[in-house]
């Protein structure tokens, strides 16, 4: 009975709520409340809209940033590759640029002076030879006969004068010198234009260096500018001398380095000489404060010296000594009662180690002192090698050889030129050193006396060419084709080569004087070798015949 009842009520609430007239199925109506909530979603589906429009615009914006970031970390990549490129080409060429200069060094000590055949000597001479009347070979045996030997045959007698006086004055020197406190003086020698038989120029001027050494137990001890230690461009051809003991190490003991306490004393130095108080430092002729030995200082006790010699030997002559320059303490004038005069240069040097270079403390007649660093810069001279090169080339030469002759007449001409237009910065070294390049490069048949005219053209347009070039390197310093025969120094023959004209790189003015001083006299040579040649002489036209060195 429950069961059916069930039932029964079940179908009847079936029955009402699928009648039509409580649930309609088309043409119903909505609700009222139904409008609010369609305004409702209408609100939110705008919203939404604008989120979205918000996301997508933030989404192109964080696009367009990556898009700059990537953009820029290409361009930095692209300048890294760049810069990276660059640096291996400036790697390359900084390579390249050592292989150049490697090259360059190997073939400078086998041709380190560009000596240049005839063609190149033309291309670069023809504006200065344009024009220019030389001299025939007749024309110049003429004017070598009346006017350089006419002028040179007293040299001999003068300088064999000058050197028994300058023995005699150097041994009264040595007499009047403490030899426990004062520099220890050797024996002089003769070195330039005199001694190797080529000046012309009067008054015949003798130079004499006279080589001093420190009393003991001092030594002294001599650094150049190629010795290994860094010197400043301007302060090449220069050095330094250090006045030392004897028994001092030459490396450097370590008490000089290190301060030793009270109870330590060094077994190789004693505490006495390891303090030399200035006054005796500088009794050694010694800048002041400094172990280095000063030229100025000893200039003036050579000055002293010298004249205290003479005052005890003057009783014996018959002339007078007085010094004659004062900007040249060594320049020494003997004045005899008949007007006469003879003058040379007593100059004091300081030998560099076991060879014929000197230190030389100034150099007579000379504008390099006033380009000297200080006072204890010596400069390094190498007249005396020059004058043995000289005549070791000069025995391998056929019979009188115009080599000397060439120099002779070059010299002339350019101190005639100088006394007309004034000084230049050419200098008759200038004009020594173009002969011992060709000396070395030209084969010995080719200084024949009838090529006279031919080897004076070659010196002036080697010349001309390192005029051009602004660069004239020191025969020696540098030259590794130096004979072996001279035992020159293997220090100074594997130096850097020392350009003598690289001071007038600098001054601009001095070397345009010197190159219109050097076409000057190329336009005038023909008029001032006419000048002394009157007539041809029939004889001694093929030849020259000179002093023999």
């Amino acid at each position: 009975m429950p069961v059916g009842l069930f039932r029964v009520c079940l179908l009847v609430i079936t029955a009402i709520v699928n009648h039509p007239l409580f649930f309609p199925k088309e043409n119903g109506t909505v609700p009222e409340h139904a409008e609010e909530i369609i305004q409702k979603m209408k609100e939110r589906e705008q919203s939404l809209r604008l989120e979205q429009l918000r996301l997508e615009q933030e989404i192109a914006d964080q696009e367009a940033t990556q898009k700059a970031l990537e953009k820029a970390a290409v361009v930095v990549e692209e300048t890294k590759e760049e810069k990276v490129r660059w640096d291996m080409w400036t790697a390359l060429s900084m390579v390249i640029f050592l292989l150049i200069e490697l090259w360059r060094q190997d073939f400078q000590e086998g041709n380190w002076q560009d000596i240049g055949g005839e063609e190149d000597d033309m291309a670069v001479l023809g504006k200065a030879f344009k024009g220019v009347a030389f001299p025939d070979k007749a024309v110049l045996g003429s004017f070598y006969e009346k006017r350089i030997l006419g002028t040179t045959g007293d040299m001999a007698r003068m300088r064999e004068m000058v050197e028994g006086f300058a023995d005699d004055l150097l041994e009264a020197l040595r007499s009047v010198c403490n030899r426990d406190a004062d520099m220890e003086v050797e024996d002089c020698m003769g070195v330039g234009s005199m001694y190797e038989n080529w000046r012309v120029r009067k008054p015949f001027v003798c130079d004499l260096i006279v080589p001093f050494a420190p009393p003991e137990p001092y030594c002294f001890r001599c650094q150049t500018w190629c010795s290994g230690d860094s010197f400043p461009p301007d302060e090449q051809g220069y050095g330094t001398i250090k006045v030392c003991r004897a028994d001092e190490d030459v490396t450097g003991c370590i008490c000089d380095k290190t301060k030793l306490g009270e109870d330590m004393l060094c077994l190789l130095h004693s505490q006495v000489s390891s303090t030399r108080p200035s006054s005796e430092m500088e009794d050694l002729l010694c800048f002041k404060n400094t172990q280095y030995l000063d030229a100025d200082q000893v200039m003036k006790w050579f000055q002293i010296a010298v004249t205290k010699a003479w005052n005890r030997i003057s009783h014996k002559y018959e002339f007078d000594l007085s010094f004659s320059l004062l900007d040249s303490p060594g320049a020494l004038k003997i004045k005899f009662k008949s007007g006469k005069s003879i003058a040379f240069n007593l100059t004091p040097v300081v030998q560099y180690e076991n060879s014929d270079v000197y230190f030389i403390s100034h150099f007579p007649r000379s504008s390099l002192a006033a380009d000297i660093p200080s006072s204890t810069h010596w400069f390094l001279t190498f007249a005396v090698y020059e004058r043995r090169f000289i005549q070791l080339v000069s025995k391998t030469l056929p019979a009188n050889a115009c080599h000397v002759s060439c120099l002779q007449i070059l010299s002339f001409l350019h101190g005639k030129q100088c006394s007309l237009t004034g000084p230049s910065g050419l200098t008759n070294y200038h004009l020594k050193t173009v002969l011992l390049h060709l000396l070395q490069a030209r084969p010995s048949q080719d200084w024949a006396p009838e090529k006279l005219e031919a080897r004076l053209q070659d010196m002036l347009k080697f010349l001309e060419k390192c005029l051009h070039e602004k660069k004239l390197y020191h025969f020696f310093i540098g030259n590794g084709n130096v004979p072996a025969e001279l035992s020159f120094p293997i220090i100074f023959q594997r130096a850097e080569p020392l350009n003598l004209f690289r001071p007038f790189v600098l001054r601009r003015d001095i070397y345009r004087k010197m190159v219109d001083t050097f076409h000057e006299m190329l336009r005038n040579m023909s008029a001032l070798i006419n000048e002394y040649t009157v007539h041809t002489p029939l004889a001694h036209t093929n030849g020259i015949r000179k002093e023999p060195l």
